[in-house]
């Protein structure tokens, strides 16, 4: 979001497990110019109290019982479904693939709601 929003968005992430940043998704965002190598996961609970105009929660069809609720104020709130790639079975390269695939489902996602935010502004 911080990549693609045209300065318009304050994107802030957090989850339900915080951990740190897995080494695949670093490689992956750092091929289309996205460095995330100094980031951090972070618990949902580091942003109770605060108010967003969006949530959009990432949680894959495993992970909908541990998706975080977040009980915080939101103008609008978005479920985007995606399978969680550090579940990706197979060697080196097949991991890859579905670190891309999924990359790149976000970031259409991402560019869709931002093209879809100007039209109604």
């Amino acid at each position: 979001m911080r990549a693609l929003g045209d300065d318009r968005f304050e994107a802030y992430s957090a989850g339900a497990k915080p951990s740190s940043v897995h080494p695949l998704a670093i490689r992956v965002l750092t091929e289309i110019g996205v460095d995330v190598s100094n980031h951090r996961s972070k618990s949902v609970e580091k942003s109770v109290g605060k108010e967003f105009d969006y949530i959009i929660t990432l949680c894959g069809e495993k992970a909908k019982d541990v998706c975080p609720v977040f009980i915080g104020k939101a103008k609008q709130r978005l479920h985007w479904n995606f399978i969680d790639p550090a579940e990706a079975v197979g060697n080196d390269e097949e991991a890859l693939a579905v670190f891309r695939k999924v990359r790149e489902e976000i970031k259409t996602n991402i560019e869709e709601f931002v093209k879809e935010s100007k039209e109604l502004s």
